[in-house]
């Protein structure tokens, strides 16, 4: 096996691209993936990153068994994963104001102002639970009451409906009559026409009532209905009902109106059918998804793309820099572990790849831990709590000044 070239003291970006770039290209690309090979600074910038590397491994005082390319795949892999790490930061934090926005946006360079619509979205269902917004439409069904039946299936009567996958009760109409539907003629001093002992209740569209009548105050009105409802809570049956395992129980029981025609009579009649508001439980399953063609679904179609190697500041590269270093010591160590001695006469030479290996990887978690904890003190939350603190200190800081009192 011939002698592999190891660190030769410098290397060309410049002159590698433009072989493996050029026609014909000529191998190695000076880059895996060749995500910034374009970029002038990144260019100019692989260079010294590959000396600074070599120089902290011991060049040239040890060789550093490497070679450029080598270097410049952990500058490449340091950029993209500063780049990873960046706006999977940028995507926890702004990701309410970024779903379902389309992903054809280039999201990289703008600034994401936080909206109220996902926030919106979801607090609709909120309301929906009340009838008062979301995206699950109220129906309303009419159960047919049986006189002295009391229990109902409400599951059958859905099947009946033709409604697939059952249904949710919001709420349930089974009332006592109004009072004034129990206000006869002779309370109102009906005069000629009048059908004595007939609700007058149909003066107001709960049933026939006198042709003619006498009107009586407000007040007295008033005071007979709260009359007619205080005896029918202490002397009658309460309205209510009971639903168990979609079986509905109503009390009292169903009876016939006292004209036994079917008609709802004066009041009489009231409750022949039971009403209720009702949502489809399919309904609901179907209102959580909607079609996320070409929108912002979950975090993995973000439309954040590699950065700009020239667009990053000098915090950044710093990062990256050290980052590379970290990469080149970890590729070292495993090319060492190869051959962990080599003989030389009378004695042999032990080779550090463990420790780099080693080391390399404990840099490489310092570095992502501390990546990581600077964008979070640079997130909203904390932008905003710092900014509290400090307008806190300020009030606690005037107050010390002391207040000068001008008699004039």
């Amino acid at each position: 096996m011939s002698n592999i070239p190891i660190w030769p003291g410098s290397s060309s970006f410049a002159q590698v691209s433009a072989s493996y770039y050029g026609t014909p290209s000529v191998w190695p690309p000076p880059t895996p993936f060749g995500f910034y090979d374009t970029d002038s600074e990144f260019k100019t910038d692989a260079n010294k990153v590959a000396n600074f590397c070599a120089l902290r491994l011991g060049y040239p005082i040890e060789n550093v068994e490497l070679q450029d390319i080598n270097f410049w795949a952990g500058f490449e892999e340091a950029t993209t994963i500063y780049g990873n790490e960046l706006y999977a930061f940028q995507t926890r934090d702004n990701y309410l104001s970024l779903e379902g926005a389309p992903t054809s946006v280039d999201v990289n360079d703008d600034i994401v102002t936080p909206t109220f619509s996902t926030i919106v979205r979801l607090s609709q269902q909120y309301g929906e639970e009340a009838g008062a917004g979301g995206n699950v439409n109220w129906l309303k069904g009419r159960l047919p009451l049986t006189p002295g039946q009391q229990r109902y299936d409400l599951s059958k009567w859905a099947e009946d409906e033709g409604i697939v996958g059952g249904i949710e009760i919001k709420n349930v109409y089974y009332q006592a009559p109004p009072a004034i539907s129990q206000l006869y003629s002779p309370s109102l001093m009906t005069g000629q026409g009048g059908l004595g002992g007939v609700p007058a209740a149909g003066l107001y569209g709960f049933g026939y009532g006198s042709a003619t009548y006498l009107m009586m105050p407000t007040s007295f009105t008033m005071q007979n209905m709260q009359a007619i409802e205080m005896q029918n809570q202490v002397t009658l049956s309460n309205y209510t009902f009971n639903i168990v395992n979609n079986i509905i129980t109503v009390f009292p029981a169903p009876g016939t109106g006292a004209f036994g025609d079917g008609e709802i009579d004066g009041g009489l009649d009231y409750g022949i059918y039971l009403v209720f508001d009702f949502i489809k439980i399919q309904d609901r399953l179907d209102a959580a998804f909607s079609d996320g063609t070409n929108k912002i679904s979950n975090t993995s179609n973000v439309p954040y793309v590699n950065p700009v190697y020239s667009k990053i500041n000098s915090i950044g590269r710093s990062w990256i820099f050290e980052y590379t270093l970290a990469r080149a010591k970890d590729a070292l160590g495993l090319v060492r572990n190869k051959y962990s001695t080599i003989p030389i006469p009378g004695s042999e030479v032990t080779l550090n790849g463990d420790n780099l290996v080693t080391s390399a990887a404990a840099e490489r978690d310092a570095l992502i831990t501390r990546l990581r904890e600077y964008f979070d003190q640079t997130s909203r939350q904390a932008l905003l709590e710092r900014r509290q603190a400090e307008s806190v200190a300020r009030v606690a800081e005037i107050s010390q000044v002391p207040m000068t009192i001008y008699i004039g």
